[in-house]
């Protein structure tokens, strides 16, 4: 076996946060190989709609630290010539009081202000925020960790013990449910909707007084429209039903969505967890394991922040 002084490094899972961790430990000089059952285009983060936006995850007071780690990579992304996928867009993230929002955002995202009552019903701020496109991100994560020098693998893993190299990162999402296992990881299912852009160019999160999320993203290939937060269901398939509902509520904030011809139906299960596991253990064997799971539907928003973390944790 190769020694874990040789820099050599498997990270295991190809979705956002696989990939990003990948990148890091690769631009860092180490020798890195993904082990993905998918290749990102049937990734569960393909589905996210993708706001940066700081949901609450635990541990609270760090996974704000990942967050705005992120934040600041994906705006100089935005900043970039190319097409990385990353824009800043300007929306109303509803049901946040200002003083709350500027509690640990003030100075971070310039003109934070509170959405006036033309702009939103209810309480709400206004923020530009990055909103990546997914379909983009994804492959342009993998051409730039393969320009690295990476090296991408179509491997299925029932077990660490089969991973061939020093050290293994583990960014298995849902799958680490079996693999490491942890029954603690649960499916949180996401239903989307994406329809043609009637022509708005801002986006919108807003919440209602059952606690359901509706939420419109503008997004290159349409305007996708949310979501479902359904606990522990495991169904792939989009229920039409639901996906009249989301578009009904969509239509109640924004009339001009009504009618909107619909381009496609998405999917996903976040991965959930009571807190993100971002740690370092020792197999049997010796070798170092460094998770990287858990992250629910804040995927997006803390994969850099986690990425440097974890690579932190792999150099020891």
């Amino acid at each position: 076996m190769v020694s874990e002084s040789s820099g050599e490094v498997v990270v295991v899972g190809g979705g956002v946060v696989g990939l990003t961790t990948a990148l890091v430990l690769a631009e860092r000089g180490r020798r890195v190989r993904v082990w993905t059952r998918d290749p990102v285009e049937a990734t569960t983060s393909v589905v996210a709609g993708a706001l940066w936006w700081p949901y609450r995850i635990e541990p609270v007071a760090t996974a704000r630290v990942w967050a705005l780690r992120s934040l600041e990579v994906y705006e100089k992304l935005a900043a970039r010539a190319g097409h990385t996928g990353v824009r800043m867009v300007e929306g109303v993230q509803g049901e946040t009081p200002l003083d709350e929002a500027e509690g640990w955002l003030a100075g971070r995202v310039p003109g934070l202000r509170a959405a006036t009552a033309r702009e939103y019903a209810g309480t709400g701020v206004v923020a530009r925020l990055p909103l990546i496109d997914m379909p983009a991100h994804l492959p342009w994560l993998r051409e730039r960790f393969l320009a690295a020098g990476g090296v991408i693998e179509t491997r299925t893993v029932s077990a660490f013990a089969e991973v061939d190299a020093p050290v293994v990162v583990n960014c298995t999402g849902l799958a680490a449910r079996e693999l490491v296992p942890d029954p603690s990881v649960r499916p949180v299912r996401g239903q989307l909707v994406v329809v043609q852009n009637p022509g708005i160019d801002t986006w919108l999160v807003s919440t209602d007084a059952a606690g359901e999320h509706t939420y419109m993203f503008p997004q290159p290939g349409g305007l996708v429209l949310g979501g479902t937060s359904e606990e522990d269901v495991w169904s792939l398939e989009p229920d039409p039903a639901t996906a009249e509902a989301i578009v009904r509520r969509c239509a109640a904030l924004r009339p001009e969505i009504e009618g909107a011809r619909v381009l496609a139906h998405r999917v996903g299960l976040r991965p959930t967890r009571p807190s993100v596991r971002l740690e370092r253990e020792t197999l049997p064997d010796g070798r170092p394991l460094v998770h990287n799971y858990g992250h629910g539907g804040a995927g997006v928003t803390v994969a850099w922040g986690c990425a440097h973390e974890a690579a932190r944790l792999v150099a020891g």
